[in-house]
Protein backbone atom coordinates (compact mmCIF):
# COMPACT_ATOMS: atom_id res chain seq x y z
CA UNK A 1 0.00 0.00 0.00
CA UNK A 2 1.26 3.48 -0.87
CA UNK A 3 1.73 5.62 2.21
CA UNK A 4 2.15 9.36 2.70
CA UNK A 5 5.48 10.68 3.91
CA UNK A 6 5.71 10.06 7.64
CA UNK A 7 8.16 11.81 9.95
CA UNK A 8 8.37 10.25 13.40
CA UNK A 9 9.93 11.86 16.46
CA UNK A 10 10.14 10.07 19.78
CA UNK A 11 9.48 12.27 22.79
CA UNK A 12 12.51 13.60 24.64
CA UNK A 13 14.03 12.00 27.69
CA UNK A 14 12.22 11.77 31.03
CA UNK A 15 13.63 10.88 34.43
CA UNK A 16 11.98 7.46 34.08
CA UNK A 17 13.76 6.90 30.76
CA UNK A 18 17.01 7.75 32.49
CA UNK A 19 16.26 5.24 35.26
CA UNK A 20 15.12 2.52 32.84
CA UNK A 21 11.57 2.51 34.20
CA UNK A 22 8.64 1.37 32.06
CA UNK A 23 6.43 4.42 31.51
CA UNK A 24 3.63 3.22 29.27
CA UNK A 25 0.48 5.16 30.06
CA UNK A 26 2.01 7.06 33.00
CA UNK A 27 2.29 10.78 32.27
CA UNK A 28 5.94 11.44 33.09
CA UNK A 29 7.21 14.91 32.02
CA UNK A 30 10.31 15.71 30.01
CA UNK A 31 13.45 16.46 31.96
CA UNK A 32 15.98 19.13 30.99
CA UNK A 33 17.82 16.76 28.64
CA UNK A 34 14.52 15.82 27.02
CA UNK A 35 13.60 19.42 26.38
CA UNK A 36 17.00 19.96 24.78
CA UNK A 37 16.52 16.88 22.58
CA UNK A 38 13.13 18.19 21.44
CA UNK A 39 14.65 21.56 20.54
CA UNK A 40 17.48 19.90 18.63
CA UNK A 41 15.03 17.72 16.74
CA UNK A 42 12.93 20.75 15.84
CA UNK A 43 15.98 22.57 14.48
CA UNK A 44 17.14 19.45 12.63
CA UNK A 45 13.72 19.03 11.04
CA UNK A 46 13.62 22.70 10.05
CA UNK A 47 17.00 22.37 8.31
CA UNK A 48 15.97 19.12 6.60
CA UNK A 49 12.74 20.59 5.25
CA UNK A 50 14.58 23.69 4.01
CA UNK A 51 17.16 21.52 2.23
CA UNK A 52 14.43 19.46 0.55
CA UNK A 53 12.44 22.50 -0.52
CA UNK A 54 9.45 21.85 1.70
CA UNK A 55 7.58 24.15 4.03
CA UNK A 56 6.74 23.02 7.57
CA UNK A 57 3.20 24.26 6.90
CA UNK A 58 2.72 21.51 4.25
CA UNK A 59 2.56 18.80 6.91
CA UNK A 60 -0.08 17.65 9.34
CA UNK A 61 1.13 17.39 12.94
CA UNK A 62 -0.17 14.72 15.31
CA UNK A 63 0.93 13.81 18.84
CA UNK A 64 0.22 11.18 21.44
CA UNK A 65 -2.02 12.51 24.21
CA UNK A 66 0.68 11.93 26.84
CA UNK A 67 2.34 15.07 28.16
CA UNK A 68 5.91 14.09 27.26
CA UNK A 69 4.90 13.74 23.59
CA UNK A 70 2.81 16.91 23.57
CA UNK A 71 5.59 18.98 25.12
CA UNK A 72 8.05 17.58 22.57
CA UNK A 73 5.65 18.47 19.75
CA UNK A 74 5.20 22.02 21.04
CA UNK A 75 8.96 22.56 21.25
CA UNK A 76 9.45 21.08 17.76
CA UNK A 77 6.72 23.25 16.25
CA UNK A 78 8.17 26.35 17.91
CA UNK A 79 11.55 25.57 16.33
CA UNK A 80 9.79 25.24 12.96
CA UNK A 81 8.28 28.71 13.33
CA UNK A 82 4.77 27.29 13.77
CA UNK A 83 2.16 27.90 16.45
CA UNK A 84 3.19 25.45 19.19
CA UNK A 85 -0.45 24.57 19.88
CA UNK A 86 -1.46 23.96 16.24
CA UNK A 87 -1.44 20.16 16.20
CA UNK A 88 -3.89 17.29 16.66
CA UNK A 89 -3.88 14.85 19.56
CA UNK A 90 -4.46 11.21 18.62
CA UNK A 91 -5.31 8.70 21.38
CA UNK A 92 -4.23 5.78 19.16
CA UNK A 93 -0.64 7.06 19.37
CA UNK A 94 -0.36 6.65 23.15
CA UNK A 95 2.42 4.38 24.32
CA UNK A 96 1.81 0.67 24.80
CA UNK A 97 0.48 0.05 28.31
CA UNK A 98 2.73 -2.00 30.56
CA UNK A 99 -0.17 -2.43 33.00
CA UNK A 100 0.88 -3.50 36.47
CA UNK A 101 4.57 -3.21 35.53
CA UNK A 102 4.56 0.54 34.86
CA UNK A 103 7.14 2.20 37.07
CA UNK A 104 9.26 -0.95 37.25
CA UNK A 105 12.54 -1.69 35.52
CA UNK A 106 13.09 -5.02 33.79
CA UNK A 107 15.37 -5.96 36.69
CA UNK A 108 12.49 -5.26 39.07
CA UNK A 109 10.27 -7.59 37.04
CA UNK A 110 12.97 -10.26 37.10
CA UNK A 111 12.95 -10.05 40.92
CA UNK A 112 9.20 -9.98 41.52
CA UNK A 113 8.07 -12.32 38.72
CA UNK A 114 10.87 -14.36 37.09
CA UNK A 115 8.38 -16.23 34.88
CA UNK A 116 7.02 -12.97 33.46
CA UNK A 117 10.54 -11.69 32.86
CA UNK A 118 11.41 -14.91 31.00
CA UNK A 119 8.25 -14.62 28.90
CA UNK A 120 9.09 -11.03 27.97
CA UNK A 121 12.62 -12.05 26.99
CA UNK A 122 11.30 -14.96 24.92
CA UNK A 123 8.66 -13.01 22.96
CA UNK A 124 8.14 -9.38 23.91
CA UNK A 125 5.90 -8.75 20.87
CA UNK A 126 3.21 -11.16 22.02
CA UNK A 127 3.65 -10.80 25.78
CA UNK A 128 0.58 -9.34 27.52
CA UNK A 129 1.40 -7.67 30.86
CA UNK A 130 -1.22 -7.91 33.61
CA UNK A 131 -3.82 -5.22 32.88
CA UNK A 132 -1.68 -3.97 29.98
CA UNK A 133 -1.26 -4.36 26.23
CA UNK A 134 0.83 -6.51 23.94
CA UNK A 135 2.64 -5.14 20.90
CA UNK A 136 0.08 -7.06 18.82
CA UNK A 137 -2.68 -4.97 20.38
CA UNK A 138 -0.67 -1.78 19.93
CA UNK A 139 -0.06 -2.59 16.26
CA UNK A 140 -3.79 -3.05 15.75
CA UNK A 141 -4.74 0.36 17.15
CA UNK A 142 -1.86 2.22 15.49
CA UNK A 143 -2.58 0.43 12.19
CA UNK A 144 -6.22 1.56 12.24
CA UNK A 145 -5.00 5.14 12.69
CA UNK A 146 -2.34 4.83 9.98
CA UNK A 147 -4.94 3.69 7.45
CA UNK A 148 -6.71 7.04 7.90
CA UNK A 149 -3.63 9.21 7.33
CA UNK A 150 -3.91 11.19 4.12
CA UNK A 151 -1.46 14.11 3.98
CA UNK A 152 2.23 13.93 4.79
CA UNK A 153 2.44 13.88 8.58
CA UNK A 154 4.81 14.64 11.44
CA UNK A 155 4.17 12.36 14.43
CA UNK A 156 5.49 12.74 17.95
CA UNK A 157 4.93 9.62 20.01
CA UNK A 158 6.83 6.84 21.76
CA UNK A 159 9.34 4.05 21.31
CA UNK A 160 6.68 1.34 21.25
CA UNK A 161 4.57 3.24 18.74
CA UNK A 162 7.62 3.71 16.50
CA UNK A 163 8.30 -0.03 16.57
CA UNK A 164 4.82 -0.94 15.37
CA UNK A 165 4.81 1.91 12.84
CA UNK A 166 8.02 0.47 11.40
CA UNK A 167 6.38 -2.95 11.09
CA UNK A 168 3.35 -1.38 9.41
CA UNK A 169 5.40 0.79 7.04
CA UNK A 170 7.55 -2.20 6.03
CA UNK A 171 4.47 -4.35 5.63
CA UNK A 172 6.25 -7.22 7.35
CA UNK A 173 6.11 -8.81 10.78
CA UNK A 174 9.32 -9.23 12.73
CA UNK A 175 8.95 -9.87 16.47
CA UNK A 176 12.52 -8.64 16.98
CA UNK A 177 11.26 -5.11 16.26
CA UNK A 178 9.99 -5.09 19.86
CA UNK A 179 13.64 -4.99 20.98
CA UNK A 180 15.07 -2.25 18.75
CA UNK A 181 16.45 0.90 20.33
CA UNK A 182 14.59 4.09 19.37
CA UNK A 183 16.70 7.23 19.81
CA UNK A 184 15.25 10.38 21.33
CA UNK A 185 17.70 12.71 19.59
CA UNK A 186 17.13 11.64 15.96
CA UNK A 187 14.20 11.73 13.54
CA UNK A 188 12.86 8.90 11.38
CA UNK A 189 11.75 9.96 7.89
CA UNK A 190 9.68 7.55 5.78
CA UNK A 191 9.32 8.40 2.10
CA UNK A 192 8.30 6.09 -0.75
CA UNK A 193 8.50 3.11 1.57
CA UNK A 194 12.12 3.77 2.61
CA UNK A 195 13.33 5.03 5.98
CA UNK A 196 16.16 7.45 6.69
CA UNK A 197 17.32 8.90 9.99
CA UNK A 198 18.29 12.55 10.35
Amino acid sequence: MSRPDLIHIRHGQTDWNLAGRLQGSKDIPLNEVGRGQALRNGRTLAAFLAETGRSPAEFRYVASPLGRARMTMEIVRGALGLDPAGYAVEPALAEVSFGDYEGYTYEDIRSIDPAAHAAIRADKWHYLPPRGESYVMLQDRVGRWLDTVGPDTVVVSHGGVYRVLKALMLGTFDPHLAEIFVPQDMISVWRNGAENWI
